[in-house]
């Protein structure tokens, strides 16, 4: 026999700084009379027929119809009788419209954002209305905190690759952080030939922007000439006016990367991970004085061969393989043609390194669309249109902390797509402030129907 329903349904979960309000029998009874559907399951319950759910039906009378050897009335109130559990039948409320949303509110938003699952179990064993499980799970996807906090970021834009046409055509640059040495070095700059893989790294005291354009100037651009392009992330010391201004007066045009995404400048961050292993190697007495070692480490990078290109980076700048003193050792020469004269020297060079580079960009343009093959297998792409609301994702010091949002609450406004590459421009929504330039895999767009925080 079922249980007998109590004088007052209560529920004391806090919304806020207020509880639900109780409602008496004669509450729900009024609330349920005024609802139309429930109106008309009142209508044909207290008739015993159940075809009346079907004459000038509101939206929902169907399902309705279909859960009719469920549904009972007691005390003139409606329930439906729900999946038994414990060996207990569940009384369902059938809960009016206008109940809904602060029943959700109470059970999803003030008990502590579970998800749509568990959210809908908790309804299900208190109330039934038809649709409830779709409408559960329309609530909590659009839930902004929930968004904010659980939903995990995903590759939704496919890899793009920066192209170069030869030497010195495009030139990135990097700071690579590391424990200062017995000598106050603490940075190494690194500065590599896009094309070649040819690199260079530079120990630095700091980070700032004249240290930069110092280096830049007398370290690199004197011994190998000026680039067409320098291509860095958004770090303060590269995006300097005082930076800025020396590449304007050399010529050299300025691009960058998107924040927090090293794929976008990937060479100077592979090249990284190479020195820092070529560092780790010298014994604890050298690695007190790194930076007196970088030279030959990085000599030796530029001398053997890369396997995105097929050559080595120091031929591919020069144009022969670099002499090491193993060469002088054994008396050994790689390269065995004599030179008759300067002329002659100069077309056999311009021969080999044609040679070389068409060979270089055919076996690199090979390796980049294996890897887009591989990374775009798991690709969800989901372009984005002006107007579009974004969400950032939290990056840097903030998404370190364990309770930390994986999403910003700031609401952008998507404004264009960069031409050619998945990166938009987007700025604040609902007041003033900065165009920004983001990569697509750290935008999450919203939903129209996302509820904003109160």
């Amino acid at each position: 026999m079922a249980a007998a329903v109590p004088e007052f349904y209560c529920n004391p979960t806090q919304l806020r700084d207020e509880s639900l309000p109780t409602f008496s029998k004669q509450d729900l009874k009024a609330d349920q009379a005024r609802d139309p559907l429930i109106a008309l399951t009142i209508k044909a319950l207290t008739a015993n027929q159940r075809e009346i759910l079907l004459t000038n039906s509101p939206d929902g009378a169907r399902l309705v119809y279909k859960e009719w050897e469920r549904l009972k009335m007691l005390d003139g109130v409606v329930y439906r009788r729900g999946p038994s559990t414990n060996a207990e039948e569940t009384q369902q409320l059938f809960l009016p419209t206008k109940h809904r949303e602060s029943v959700l509110r109470s059970l999803h938003d003030e008990h502590g954002h579970l998800g749509a699952e568990r959210t809908f179990k908790l309804l299900r064993d208190r109330f039934y209305w038809p649709c409830m499980r779709a409408e559960v799970e329309s609530y909590c996807h659009s839930c902004l905190r929930c968004i904010q906090r659980k939903t995990l970021p995903t590759r939704t834009a496919p890899m793009s690759h920066l192209q170069s046409q030869g030497p010195m055509d495009l030139v990135c640059i990097d700071f690579l952080c590391l424990e200062p040495d017995a000598s106050g070095q603490g940075n190494i700059l690194i500065v590599t030939d896009h094309f070649t893989r040819y690199a260079q790294a530079f120990s630095t005291k700091d980070q700032r922007a004249p240290t930069v354009a110092k280096v830049l100037m007398e370290k690199f651009f004197v011994h190998y000439g000026l680039p067409r392009r320098i291509h860095s992330d958004q770090g303060r010391d590269f995006e300097s006016r005082l930076v800025g201004q020396l590449l304007e007066l050399l010529g050299i045009q300025k691009t960058r990367t998107t924040p927090y995404h090293p794929q976008g400048d990937a060479q100077p961050e592979r090249f990284n991970r190479t020195l820092l292993n070529m560092l780790g190697t010298l014994s604890n007495v050298e690695k007190q004085s790194w930076s007196c070692h970088i030279a030959t480490l990085v000599h030796a990078y530029n001398s053997t061969e890369s396997d995105a290109t097929g050559y080595s980076p120091y031929r591919l700048m020069f144009g022969r393989e670099a002499r090491l003193p193993v060469d002088l050792a054994f008396g050994l020469s790689l390269d065995q043609t004599p030179v008759a004269s300067h002329r002659n020297y100069v077309d056999r060079l311009r021969k080999n390194l044609a040679s070389a580079f068409e060979q270089a960009r055919l076996t690199s343009g090979n390796r980049e669309q294996r890897n887009k093959r591989n990374y775009d297998l798991k690709v969800r792409i989901q372009d984005l249109q002006p107007g579009d609301r974004v969400l950032l994702k939290n990056l840097g010091a903030a998404a370190r902390h364990k309770l930390a949002d994986r999403w910003s609450s700031q609401v952008y406004i998507v404004c264009k797509q960069l031409l050619g590459l998945p990166v938009y421009q987007i700025r604040p929504d609902g007041k003033a402030g900065p165009l920004k330039n983001w990569h697509r895999n750290h935008l999450l767009p919203l939903r129209e129907a996302v509820r904003m925080p109160v």
